[in-house]
């Protein structure tokens, strides 16, 4: 796990003003994608951006269709996606995280729309529970908001100059 001086750095408080984010979130392993989505609130509110939108889908791997639909609505500037993918005895683990990563990846690629990755890939519950912690712990979710924003401003400052 990354420690706090190891994580990408967080946007002033207030740096998402005017900037509408949507949240794409897994129902499977629902305690954890809540306490993700707990940290995106958090997060989004520090930044004052709007939350502009929820969808919510069956697991992870219906995440990047979501994003898509999305981010061609015109509803939102950045998005979030939530979601939680805990190895079991199958490979299936693998199959879902790398497709819900890469579908992600070329949703923004394709549409512009940043998009802030907060799926826990994890070996065990408790792990996620350590990459869900509440306000002072680290939150996946938390983080991705704040990656969410910041690429947003990096995208506004590109398109307006």
């Amino acid at each position: 796990m990354a420690s706090g001086d190891q994580r990408a750095g967080r946007p002033p408080a207030g740096a998402g003003a005017g900037l509408r984010v949507g949240i794409v979130r897994a129902t499977w392993n629902p305690e954890i994608v809540d306490r993700l989505a707990a940290g995106v609130e958090r997060g989004l509110d520090e930044l004052a951006a709007a939350h502009a939108a929820d969808v919510t889908v069956p697991g992870c791997f219906e995440i990047p269709l979501a994003a898509r639909l999305l981010a061609g609505s015109g509803q939102v500037d950045a998005m979030v996606v939530i979601g939680a993918v805990i190895r079991g005895e199958t490979t299936h683990y693998e199959l879902v995280s790398g497709a819900a990563a890469q579908g992600v990846l070329a949703v923004q690629l394709e549409t512009g729309i940043p998009i802030g990755f907060g799926l826990v890939t994890v070996e065990n519950e408790e792990q996620a529970r350590a990459r869900s912690e509440g306000p002072g712990g680290h939150n996946v979710g938390e983080d991705a908001a704040y990656v969410a924003v910041a690429m947003s401003l990096l995208a506004r400052e590109f398109q307006s100059g």
